[in-house]
């Protein structure tokens, strides 16, 4: 595993300038082939019993689930891999003092699946478009990704400000895959579930990362509740929601949410400022400035 990682972290400037320059990269042996079986061994039985999905977006012939951190501890290495958290942050932290995790989403494309509609998962939340990066999605392939069984079409050069135009007339990519790559788009990038028309079941997961500020797609606080949360290393349960984004964003009494996560009384708490250095040293001028006004 060390040697793989190390070669993907060789490649992690290029990687980066790839993403943002054409809108997605793809990393090559991004992770161990057993971890990524060894997920999908534990993810046998959701699979198993989790209905179609219902809809043309989400697709008849496709199964999804969430709470993938709470189904098997193998999801927690592919959210914190550490390489590619270091490109969403690279690319997000321009538009936020800290990113969090979006989703995690395990989908099973059935033979006889219907391409799906190109879209671009930024338009969820309705933001001005092309100034900003919203998100930055990772496919994780536990089954080859082909052609035939439904790979997914990216639309390259797609992203960024050509996102608020109108669509060129760009050939989609179907990015082929194996077992342990990974496939990173922006969320401003144009892509899609191609059609399934093999005999064969394509299955995988998407992790994605989005903006500390924004709602994300899974809610985080009811999929990992503070008694499923509490045994997560506290950098997996900062990126699920338990911390603050500065100024005071998404606080509990107050404090931070990771006081749930350790509290052993009902005691009330006290606010406490979560404040940028900018607003910080306003604040500390400002109380100042008041304390000399009032012994003056």
């Amino acid at each position: 595993m060390a040697t793989r990682l190390k070669s993907v972290a060789q490649t992690l400037p290029d990687a980066t300038d790839l993403l943002l320059e054409q809108g997605y990269c793809v990393l090559r042996q991004a992770f161990p082939t057993q971890t990524i079986s060894a997920l999908d061994h534990d993810l046998a039985q959701a699979f198993a019993d989790t209905p179609f999905c219902q809809g043309g977006f989400y697709g008849e012939r496709t199964q999804r689930f969430g709470r993938l951190l709470a189904r098997s501890d193998h999801a927690a290495e592919l959210v914190m891999h550490s390489q590619i958290l270091a490109i969403a942050e690279h690319v997000l932290s321009p538009w936020c003092d800290c990113i969090q995790l979006n989703l995690t989403q395990a989908i099973a494309l059935h033979p006889q699946a219907l391409p799906q509609l190109p879209h671009r998962d930024q338009d969820m939340w309705r933001g001005p478009t092309g100034a900003i990066e919203y998100l930055v999605n990772v496919m994780w392939p536990f089954t080859p990704y082909r052609e035939a069984n439904g790979a997914t079409l990216i639309w390259p050069h797609s992203h960024g400000i050509s996102a608020a135009e109108p669509s060129a007339d760009i050939t989609p990519i179907a990015i082929e895959l194996d077992p342990g790559d990974a496939l990173l788009f922006l969320g401003s990038t144009l892509h899609g579930a191609g059609g399934n028309r093999s005999t064969a079941t394509r299955r995988g997961a998407i992790v994605s990362y989005c903006l500390g500020w924004l709602k994300p797609y899974e809610n985080q606080w009811l999929a990992y509740p503070p008694d499923i949360a509490s045994h997560f290393a506290p950098d997996l349960a900062a990126l699920v929601g338990y911390r603050q984004h500065r100024p005071n964003l998404g606080n509990y009494e107050g404090q931070c949410p990771s006081v749930l996560l350790n509290r052993q009384t009902s005691h009330p708490l006290g606010a406490i400022d979560a404040l940028r250095p900018d607003q910080q040293a306003m604040i500390e001028a400002h109380v100042a400035n008041q304390r000399a006004d009032a012994r003056s």
